[in-house]
């Protein structure tokens, strides 16, 4: 029993909380670089070699990289970060409307494209007005016997 033997005890409280530290600022550290390395990708103002030497340069000398690419570039990483964010939640509010229209067209449509089928002599003015009533009454996409095809 010579040997020497570490037990939980034998590591002071102040000791692991100082780990902790260093552990979440070592966290910290990557997060940040790997934000910087998603920006130095996402900026459309620098061409590829700007691009390619701020990450050659924040790889190679990790800690003055970011540091420099914080104080040279970091108040415009916040606009071009929220920039982005709009511009997804432009494109998502974008898709639900195309999604909840579900591709139908709207009774104005369908009332116009009616008119032009009747302007051509395609449809009489009584297929007109019954389409009309359909359309109206919320079934004019649906097939119904009798009723006047597009294009027809």
């Amino acid at each position: 029993m010579s040997e020497q033997t570490y037990l939980a005890y034998d590591y002071p409280l102040l000791g692991a909380f100082w780990t902790m530290f260093l552990f979440f600022l070592w966290i910290m550290w990557f997060i940040l670089l790997f934000r910087i390395i998603t920006d130095i990708f996402r900026d459309d103002s620098m061409n590829g070699w700007a691009k390619t030497g701020w990450l050659v340069f924040c790889i190679l000398l990790p800690f003055l990289g970011v540091f420099v690419y914080v104080i040279a570039r970091g108040r415009n990483m916040g606009r071009r970060e929220v920039a982005q964010a709009r511009a997804q939640q432009e494109e998502f509010k974008d898709y639900i409307r195309q999604t909840a229209a579900g591709g139908r067209p709207s009774n104005v449509d369908e009332l116009a494209r009616l008119a032009e089928i009747r302007d051509r002599g395609a449809i009489t003015e009584e297929e007109f007005r019954r389409a009309k009533e359909l359309v109206l009454s919320g079934q004019g996409t649906q097939s119904h016997p009798g009723s006047p095809t597009p294009g027809a």
